[in-house]
């Protein structure tokens, strides 16, 4: 904050504003029984028919929820459980869509040690491609592929090229079609894969594949041998490949073929765009939040869709109509005056979601910490009011924190390496139990993810799928008082440090003749707070510097001063001594 001179323009009452600024916002916890009672209670508001098809349906008990929120700067999407925050994503109206675009590029670099190339996309950073991403992609293990729709020639490929072949293949100024696969971060470039993959409503294409295959999440056997057989009857070109979605479960032949022809159709338009341009530019671009949000969450489980914008409620009920013509009726237009995330608790919980301690239901907390390298979360049972004896209590407190800690994987969007420091438990059967309990939570989070059992130590290890910056990331930086850092001195560190100072000071005058005997005067600018200290605690060591060195020493406190700077000032000369 800059100095505020004594005699300025301003009238009285603002000065005194500046020099007092507002405390911290300290975020209070919404109790969850005030949650749920709010999302019960507007549940019994749903229109007739959709109460009398919620009865009848499999996931009857819990009420779904998908606000969202249009703002000149930024597009936000949340989707509730019983009015839980259990997703939330954020668009910037002036920030490119970047990852899942496709680019026509060319080769710029080869980097045999890192065994990757650098590939110009006519963006300010070249793409980042490595060799095993240049390979046909090796079967993914959360599909089941059940249909080879490999042409001759992509056989032959698969069989003979190797990651040695890569620099003949793709040598330097060649020209190749990539795809975003995470997003900048930091001074990283994008990172890509010549694997392209085109997400539908229903199904997956992959126009450089021929395999084809049934989503794992899809759990139910006799539906998995449905869709098994609707995939077997799907004219697909040669050569390309189709995955089909979680959200084509309990679809009928029609939808997954009218997919097919958008998605083709689509491929098509970027093929036109390859075959016509000679510079590095974007083919095709992920759609923007609205779309995108509709397209992944719009099912049968989600009760209604509230949005506040008069144009998004109009594209959002087009949409609708393509994809599922009697769901419109659960599309809302939200007129309140209150702003739809503070209507529905949701600003309150996204606040909560920053927090560096999050508490759980039956006290404890769970403490997150990012890095650079990786994400620790440890596991706090203090305050947590367990049932029965230590044991179950224990087992009871690591199933809340997993249980929770998966939650905020998903709302921060944390990628990468995450730890989870459970409290220790002997039993084997009490760490598989708690294990399981992350694994279920984590099993409706779209992010690939791998995830392994407790270590003897206690430690909960798992990976995430880093598609971009965390929401964290991408909504603060660092703290420019405390570098980062998130501590600052103490002020007993910063009085031990301006006796030093003085000392140091006083040696060198006195090491001139003309200061020999003579009384010297400091005075030192300092913190407030740092002031108490010198006038407290550390008051009579202040009296015996003076004392000892024959010289006076006042102070002025200065709350614009960093709590970790001090200035030592010459009297006489009004020379800053260091």
């Amino acid at each position: 904050m800059p100095d505020i001179p004594e005699n300025d323009n301003l009238p009285h009452d603002e000065n005194e504003d500046l020099r007092r600024p507002p405390k911290p916002h300290e975020v209070e916890a919404l109790p969850p029984e005030k949650i749920k009672g709010d999302a019960a209670q507007r549940a019994k508001k749903l229109p007739i028919i959709q109460r009398i098809i919620k009865h009848f349906s499999k996931d009857r008990e819990r009420f779904r929820e998908l606000v969202i929120n249009s703002e000149p700067l930024e597009k936000r999407a949340a989707l509730l459980t019983d009015g839980v925050l259990e997703k939330y994503e954020l668009e910037r109206t002036d920030e490119k869509r970047v990852v899942g675009a496709i680019y026509k590029g060319r080769i710029q670099n080869l980097e045999k040690g890192l065994k990757a190339a650098f590939v110009d996309i006519g963006e300010p950073k070249n793409a980042f491609l490595h060799y095993w991403d240049m390979l046909p992609a090796a079967n993914d293990s959360s599909v089941e592929f059940i249909r080879d729709n490999e042409s001759a020639e992509q056989k032959s490929k698969r069989e003979k090229y190797k990651i040695t072949d890569i620099p003949e293949l793709f040598p330097i100024g060649s020209e190749i079609v990539i795809q975003v696969t995470k997003g900048q971060i930091g001074t990283k470039g994008p990172r890509t894969t010549t694997n392209i993959a085109i997400p539908g409503r229903f199904i997956v294409l992959m126009p450089f594949s021929g395999q084809c295959g049934v989503s794992r999440k899809i759990e139910d056997s006799a539906e998995r041998d449905r869709l098994k057989k609707m995939l077997r009857r799907l004219t697909i070109p040669e050569g390309m490949g189709v995955i089909i979605r979680t959200a084509g479960e309990g679809k009928k032949l029609r939808y997954f073929v009218r997919d097919l022809h958008m998605l083709l159709k689509r491929w098509a338009a970027i093929c036109n765009v390859i075959n016509t341009t000679s510079k590095p530019c974007m083919l095709y671009q992920e759609p923007g939040l609205i779309e995108r949000t509709v397209r992944d969450f719009l099912t049968e489980d989600v009760d209604r869709i509230l949005v506040d914008s008069e144009e998004d409620y109009q594209t959002i009920l087009k949409l609708v109509g393509e994809i599922s013509p009697r769901s419109r009726g659960k599309v809302v237009l939200y007129k309140d005056n209150i702003p739809i995330f503070e209507r529905f608790n949701i600003e309150r919980q996204i606040e909560q979601t920053y927090m560096r301690r999050v508490p759980l239901p039956s006290g404890g907390e769970i403490v997150i910490d990012e890095t650079e390298a990786l994400t620790a979360i440890d596991v706090n049972t203090s305050g947590h009011k367990g049932k029965g004896d230590a044991k179950d209590f224990i087992v009871q407190a690591n199933i809340e924190a997993v249980k929770e800690s998966a939650r905020q994987i998903r709302l921060r969007n944390l990628g990468g390496l995450i730890i989870i420091d459970t409290v220790d438990m002997k039993n084997p059967k009490d760490r598989k139990a708690v294990f399981n309990a992350l694994r279920d939570a984590m099993s409706m989070d779209r992010a690939k993810h791998q995830i392994l059992p407790i270590s003897q130590l206690g430690i909960l290890q798992m990976t995430r799928q880093r598609q971009q910056e965390s929401n964290t990331t991408s909504l603060y930086m660092g703290c420019p008082y405390c570098q980062g850092r998130g501590t600052v001195k103490n002020s007993r560190a910063i009085s031990v440090e301006i006796q030093r100072r003085i000392v140091s000071v006083t040696r060198r005058l006195r090491s001139d003749a003309k200061n020999v005997g003579k009384e010297l005067a400091f005075r030192v600018f300092l913190h407030p707070m740092n002031l108490d200290r010198l006038r407290g605690d550390d008051r009579s060591s202040i009296a015996d510097l003076e004392k000892a060195y024959n010289i006076r020493l006042s102070f002025r406190a200065d709350p614009s001063f960093h709590v970790e700077n001090f200035k030592v000032v010459n009297m006489e000369t009004g020379e800053e001594m260091r």
